[in-house]
């Protein structure tokens, strides 16, 4: 607020000729930049009142070092005005909408007024939105004057040919504006018509935007680095100047020599040129500014805008020290909170620890391995702060000076704890805090669980590690952002970490109620589990004695745990149970602690399954308790996939002689519907469906019958042949892998290709490929596969549908970068809106957005999935069921 030292706003404006000489140091005239003995020119581009730059240099204007120099601008008095190309546009609209003789505004005196009012009105009432509107009528209704109401002057139409020339079409023909002139109408305009066209006269006069003085950053914003070679390269910048420099001088001999008015032009034009590129290297309609070796110069707009500009490729994100990037590979013994780091980035990567009388011993041998040998130390920081390579000195003397306030930057070792992150990170579980193993070969190792909410597979992604350097924020990382306390997604509070695709499958064949295990199986399961308790006794003593794998389970569940769900195979109807006397083992009940029925599918133990398993543990045992039962459990699932061999071949997929020819009566009687509707349409007897053309309607039913309820019979014929010991169908109903379509899609029938939802008609004239005749609207003409990938396609089944699916791969491109883009906005917008300590959701200028955060105050994070209490699950938990 005013007067209380905070700023209310930003005001922008145009620096006045005046204004740039006043900051400047001095006039920067020749364009030598340095003397022989390689001292810069006093008065060149690179002259030493522009700040220092040099270790050790003390600055002449300020008497800093150049830590403390804040840099000094110079100016180059122009020997003609040039054209700021930045401010065209802006040009353009003052010489439209103002009279070329006396510069007044082109709406008569009485409408001035009436505006002025209006404006003055609007600006009380703080209504910015209408401000720009009135003032885009007055520029729309000025600029169409063809008359000068003040000096009853002829107006001409003003066309600007980008970047930068102006031009006036007279009767006489076209007449070229120079920017003396355009500067000279600018002068006439008044500071009131200038605030009427939406400027601000104190801040930005029109004329200020023609150039007559160029301002000279200082040094420190363009230095000159020293090559290898001992040759001094300048930055881009300073090429410009030295340029600018040139031309300048040039134009101003030939003036004073009163050269001919075509050599000043031309001069005057280079001059232009030179001063557009030096602000931007990529206005349209010139040709970009090259080194000698072609490489194109950066201009001021260049370092700014875009990825790799100022803003976005130092300020919003930039490369950081004290981090690793390289490939992930899955290991599914590593604990979901822990990351695998190769040792060659633990012997790099650093962590900065303060020697101590506990610690001493361990650092000082840390410090005799050195960087070479691991866990060792690259560096050691003394008291007053001199920092020590340990590959440069002897480090067993070192490690006999070691006392406590030394620091000591160790190697990554067993037990650090790490950022790791996948980009694009699109929510705040992109990047979570790891717990470092290091490991040999060269990949990051990552737990299978984890993928999910870093949205990561193991076909070539990248990932980035980070090492926190200080005290607070490793404790901030532990305590916050460990893996275990992101369990539960802040989407809606259901686990987003849990098993999926061989987890799934491993889960359902050991629960299964005719899976037996013998004493050798269940002590190789409980040992890979890394199981330490008391031997269960066997379920069944004769035949046997044999286990069950839901006794195994429930050694790792706590004792007063109660749990009902459908399992997922349970969603097919045949399956379905709804109490305990349940035949098909679909419906999963875990009483106290005792897994009794029901196998384990996606439902109970998948990612992304509210209500499941996982989540009761983490919502009533705590994190640490569901991240136990994630490291131990689900290693039982995968060993017990490999002992048992699941697999999936050819002959899975397999259909008897009688169900293939079912297929084929159902696909021909699904075509015969077709030819109907083709004739249908053809003697015009079909009935439109509203808001569609009868050929739109004629598709989008060939479409419904070809796909979808073609699919459909095809799928309802097939069933019958494959049960729940077929692996593909065990992956199917578990929720592991794949679905009924696909099932379909491999053993019987592709069915309709499509392309934005409509059958493929694109290729040659009249039809889509030469086999085919003109005009055919048949099914297999326009897409139709009638063969599934076991039989094999032909040559044309398989050329339309590599075309269907470029769509999808084209598709996802093109949603990518436009959802980014969409995130990105959105971020922007709303970055500023905060929870306050009173509960209420506001804008930093204090405007209340919700009076409680999501109107109800509940974390999504932490509610069930979206419900602040789930009621039923409070007393299921008391009495042991639902009722």
């Amino acid at each position: 607020m005013p007067g209380k030292g905070r700023i209310t706003g930003i005001k922008f404006g145009i620096l006045s000729p005046d204004e740039i000489r006043k900051m400047s140091v001095t006039a920067i005239i020749t364009n030598e930049v340095y003397d022989n003995d390689g001292m810069p020119i006093d008065g060149g581009p690179m002259d030493r009142r522009l700040g220092a730059i040099e270790p050790r240099e003390v600055c002449p204007v300020c008497g800093n070092t150049r830590d403390s120099c804040p840099g000094h601008f110079g100016h180059i008095e122009l020997a003609k005005p040039v054209i700021h190309v930045s401010f065209a546009k802006h040009i353009h609209m003052y010489l439209r909408t103002t009279c070329r003789v006396c510069g007044r505004l082109k709406i008569s005196e009485e409408e001035r007024k009436k505006y002025m009012e209006l404006l003055k009105n609007l600006d009380e009432l703080r209504l910015k939105y209408l401000k720009k509107r009135v003032h885009e009528y007055i520029r729309r209704k000025a600029a169409a004057q063809t008359k000068c109401p003040h000096c009853g002057a002829k107006q001409y139409k003003i066309r600007l040919e980008k970047p930068y020339t102006f031009y006036e079409e007279r009767e006489e023909g076209v007449r070229r504006l120079n920017p003396a002139e355009v500067r000279k109408r600018l002068e006439k305009i008044p500071n009131e018509d200038v605030r009427l066209l939406g400027g601000d006269p104190n801040e930005a006069r029109p004329e200020w935007m023609v150039l007559t003085v160029l301002p000279v950053p200082p040094r420190a914003v363009r230095p000159s680095i020293l090559l290898e070679t001992g040759i001094r390269s300048e930055d881009d910048l300073t090429h410009k100047l030295v340029d600018i420099i040139r031309s300048n001088n040039r134009l101003r001999e030939l003036l004073d020599t009163g050269a001919p008015n075509a050599i000043i032009e031309e001069e005057w034009n280079l001059l232009q040129y030179h001063v557009t590129t030096y602000f931007d290297n990529q206005a349209p309609g010139i040709a970009v500014a090259k080194h000698r070796s072609g490489k194109v110069l950066k201009g001021i707009t260049q370092r700014l805008k875009g990825k790799e500009g100022r803003f976005r490729g130092n300020l919003s994100g930039k490369r950081v020290d004290f981090s690793a990037r390289t490939v992930i590979s899955p290991d599914p013994n590593l604990s979901i909170n822990e990351v695998g780091v190769p040792i060659d980035i633990a012997k790099i990567l650093t962590v900065p620890e303060r020697v101590t009388p506990w610690n001493i011993d361990e650092l000082r041998r840390h410090v005799i391995n050195g960087p070479e040998k691991w866990p060792g130390a690259n560096y050691v920081i003394k008291p007053d702060g001199r920092k020590i390579n340990l590959k440069y000195v002897d480090r067993k003397a070192l490690a006999e000076t070691l006392a406590p306030g030394y620091i000591v930057e160790r190697h990554l070792k067993d037990g650090d704890i790490v950022l790791f992150n996948r980009q694009p990170s699109l929510h705040r579980i992109s990047i979570m805090a790891h717990v470092v193993r290091v490991l040999p070969y060269k990949t990051f190792r990552l737990n299978l669980l984890v993928c999910p909410p870093y949205n990561a597979d193991f076909d070539g992604d990248e990932m980035n590690l980070h090492v926190p350097q200080g005290e607070e924020a490793r404790a901030e990382a532990r305590l916050l952002m460990l893996v275990e306390k992101h369990i539960l997604t802040p989407r809606y509070g259901g686990p987003i970490i849990g098993g999926l695709q061989d987890y799934i499958s491993g889960a359902f064949l050991l629960t299964n109620k005719s899976t037996l295990l013998t004493r050798e199986d269940v002590i190789e399961l409980l040992g890979v589990a890394g199981y330490e308790g008391e031997f269960p006794e066997p379920a069944i003593l004769k035949p046997g004695p044999y286990w069950t794998g839901k006794q195994l389970i429930s050694l790792f569940l706590p004792k007063d745990f109660n749990y009902k769900r459908l399992a997922r195979i349970g969603s097919a109807a045949a399956l379905r149970c709804i109490d305990e006397d349940c035949p098909h083992d679909s419906l999963v009940i875990v009483k106290k602690g005792e897994f009794l029925i029901g196998v384990l599918d996606k439902a109970s133990i998948g990612h992304e399954a509210p209500e499941s398993l996982i989540h009761w543990l983490v919502k009533e045992y705590g994190e640490d308790t569901a991240r136990l039962f994630m490291d131990y459990v689900y290693k039982m699932f995968l060993r017990f996939s490999e002992k048992y061999g699941f697999t999936m071949g050819y002959t899975h997929l397999l259909l008897p002689k009688k169900a293939r020819e079912k297929v084929k009566e159902i696909i021909l009687d699904k075509k015969n519907e077709v030819y109907e509707l083709i004739e249908k349409y053809k003697h015009g007897e079909l009935e439109p469906r509203p808001g569609r053309t009868l050929e739109e309607t004629l598709e989008d039913e060939i479409i419904d019958l070809l796909s979808k309820k073609l699919l459909d019979a095809v799928a309802e014929a097939i069933t019958p042949y494959f049960n729940l010991t077929n692996p593909v169908i065990i992956m199917a109903r578990t929720g592991a892998r794949g679905n009924p379509v696909n099932l379909t899609q491999m053993a019987a029938i592709l069915g309709q290709q499509t392309i934005r939802g409509k059958r493929i008609s694109r290729g040659y004239h009249n039809r889509t490929l030469p086999h085919f005749k003109p005009g055919d609207l048949g099914p297999e003409a326009r897409g139709f596969i009638a063969h599934g990938f076991v039989e094999g396609l032909n040559p044309i089944e398989m050329f339309f549908h590599a075309a269907a699916g470029r769509e999808g791969l084209t598709d996802t491109a093109v949603r990518t970068s436009q959802s980014g883009y969409m995130q990105r906005r959105l971020i922007n917008a709303l970055q500023d809106l905060r929870v306050e300590y009173d509960g209420t959701v506001r804008l930093p200028t204090g405007e209340i957005v919700q009076f409680r955060y999501g109107e109800d105050g509940v974390d999504p994070m932490k509610s069930d999935h979206g419900e602040a209490v789930k009621i039923d699950r409070v007393i299921e938990k008391v009495i042991g069921w639902r009722i």
